[in-house]
């Protein structure tokens, strides 16, 4: 589709006040017409632009897209469409609610419109330029508050390691990939020794910090491929990927160190706790990811029976 310049000039006294943008170029990009939107957000007007290039008045510009978007509309003599989803910012202008939105700048669709002359030649486009700041906030918003809400239904509000159903979907995961592959994965569940007594002594709240800073210390020992969970009250659950038994073992070594060493601060406090962990590795007689928890429980709770502030590993 183009235009005429007479079917463009009946154009232009709308666009003129609208509250679009509308600049024509020619083939070398330079301004031949300004309207007052693209003078107001560049803060230049028609005068000061006249003849001069776009790449002169926009340094900014992305100058190698912008080429080729004129020299196809151009050549097909056909529209061209930009969306901010792409490119969301081509134009360097502020939005005028910086101070109610969420960005400060704004998101803009383009739509390039080739222009003929009297000869049907087409040497000039059009280029308009559509603010569409506030619907793109709004969706940004609700990506975010999307992606917020993902995490929360993912994980404990208390901890942020991953919440009991979430680490059992990812043990079935892992589960399915070792039994179709035969790698080796291992499990440990491990809970704070005697935490009733830490409630009872320092409160509900100072027993909320230990599990944090159990949560915390278990995280920095931790590789991304790793999975932690909080699998109820003072529980946790840890898949250790591609890792055997004996690695396991070392790395509950290395938290019952952390956790002696860097005793929980609460307040002016210094609360220091054991845990007791069961470890257990997949095995070929297990025919489901049930059977894999329930080892490494009755792994835990033999820990526990021998004293607690010790790690057992399941019997093969």
């Amino acid at each position: 589709m183009s235009l005429s310049l007479g079917e463009l000039q009946q154009l232009l006294d709308v666009l003129q006040t609208l509250d679009v943008g509308l600049v024509i170029i020619d083939r070398q990009h330079k301004v031949q017409f300004w309207n007052d939107f693209m003078a107001n957000h560049a803060g230049q007007g028609s005068e000061q632009v006249a003849g001069k290039s776009l790449f002169e008045i926009f340094p900014e510009l992305p100058r190698q897209w912008l080429e080729q978007k004129t020299e196809t509309v151009m050549a097909l003599k056909t529209l061209a469409f930009s969306g901010w989803e792409q490119r969301p910012h081509p134009f360097p202008f502020f939005s005028y609610r910086a101070l109610t939105g969420r960005s400060a700048v704004m998101y803009q669709n383009l739509t390039f419109m080739p222009i003929a002359s009297g000869n049907g030649n087409v040497d000039k486009m059009a280029i308009i330029v559509y603010d569409v700041t506030e619907a793109a906030n709004n969706r940004l918003a609700l990506e975010e508050m999307n992606q917020k809400l993902s995490v929360l239904s993912r994980t404990d509000p208390l901890t942020g390691l991953l919440n009991r159903r979430s680490w059992e979907l990812a043990l079935a995961e892992e589960f399915a990939r070792c039994r179709r592959s035969g790698r080796t994965s291992t499990l440990m569940m491990f809970d704070i020794d005697h935490f009733k007594q830490v409630n009872d002594t320092h409160g509900h709240q100072a027993g909320d910090q230990v599990l944090q800073h159990t949560a915390t210390l278990l995280n920095n020992k931790l590789r991304t491929t790793d999975k932690a969970g909080r699998y109820g009250g003072e529980e946790f659950a840890l898949l250790l990927v591609d890792t055997d038994a004996q690695q396991a073992c070392q790395l509950a070594d290395r938290l019952c160190t952390a956790l002696s060493e860097q005793p929980a601060l609460v307040g002016d406090k210094r609360i220091s706790v054991t845990i007791s962990a069961g470890v257990a590795e997949i095995s070929e007689q297990m025919e489901q990811a049930q059977q894999w928890i329930k080892a490494a429980d009755d792994a835990l709770y033999q820990a526990k029976s021998a004293g607690r502030n010790t790690i057992r590993l399941a019997s093969s």
